[in-house]
């Protein structure tokens, strides 16, 4: 990456900020919104330079930033890609995000990669290797990361553990931390059948140190209903009632607006941020 002037790292306010995607990049950089902070994908900074990091190093000078991984595949029974995992540090120790985060997932495997972020059983040897797998991560940044939970569609007869115990059990031994997407959470609740409060309930609050919100896609088949987490869509309003359920349960957290398909104007993300906003002055409120 070409040398940029040595920017000090602004933390991630405890307010609700806005995925930022290619396409609204521009707008951003020409009207400057006050949007409290921006995440982006750390993928899409791996290239050496470019309109996409010089836009990326203009940004940082004026907001605070978060970088979250979506191709490492924790998970997967293959060693971490080495290139991947170097990347990923040369841009951690450049760009100085004030967040990094991964996700509890596998999407490689033989040297196969898959556009999805696959889930895991939840057994006793998939928690031994994501423990290790975390540790490997965060020694190689030397920082602690945030892992997410992932939207799923099919269930492991063989897991023993639930996905909320798996995860609360991974943050107890690695020292990650947790983003908590509360999208995924309703999506898995509705199509693996289990309670969504119980799930929140699960988790150790201090673990939490981001939340996630995103619109989902219903469908129907033999199967009976089916939620997809789609990202192409405003927060469902059962979604918004878990976030404020959420939050009365674990207390404000940097929250997070995330549409990635069918882009609409930069106007209708900022309004969802408006939204998770009104929710988050609530419990600010009640805890003053």
């Amino acid at each position: 990456m070409p040398p940029s002037r040595p920017v000090r790292a602004q933390p991630i306010p405890t307010s609700v900020g806005i995925g930022l995607r290619p396409a609204h990049v521009a707008h951003v950089l020409q009207h400057r919104p006050a949007v409290p902070f921006f995440e982006l994908h750390s993928e899409n900074l791996f290239c050496a330079g470019g309109a996409l990091w010089d836009a990326f190093d203009a940004l940082r000078r004026d907001y605070p930033v978060s970088l979250h991984g979506v191709g490492l595949s924790l998970g997967s029974a293959d060693p971490l890609d080495p290139a991947h995992l170097a990347a990923l540090r040369a841009l951690v120790q450049r760009a100085e995000p004030a967040l990094v985060s991964e996700h509890v997932c596998w999407g490689a495997i033989g040297g196969r990669h898959y556009n999805d972020l696959l889930p895991l059983p939840y057994t006793e040897e998939a928690l031994d290797l994501m423990v290790a797998r975390v540790g490997q991560l965060q020694e190689a940044l030397g920082r602690r990361v945030l892992v997410e939970n992932v939207s799923s569609y099919i269930h492991f007869s063989h897991s023993t553990l639930s996905e909320w115990e798996f995860l609360a059990a991974l943050a107890a031994r690695s020292g990650c931390g947790l983003l908590l997407d509360v999208n995924n959470v309703y999506v898995n609740s509705v199509n693996h059948g289990f309670d969504a409060q119980c799930f929140i309930d699960g988790i150790p609050a201090d673990a939490v140190g981001e939340l996630h919100l995103a619109g989902f896609t219903r469908k129907h088949g033999l199967g009976g209903e089916l939620l997809i987490d789609s990202h192409d869509q405003r927060v469902d309003a059962a979604v918004w009632a878990l976030y404020g359920y959420t939050l009365a349960r674990i207390g404000a957290r940097p929250s997070l607006i995330e549409w990635d398909q069918h882009l609409p104007d930069f106007a209708v993300l900022e309004d969802e941020a408006r939204l998770a906003t009104e929710h988050l002055d609530v419990v600010t409120a009640l805890a003053a």
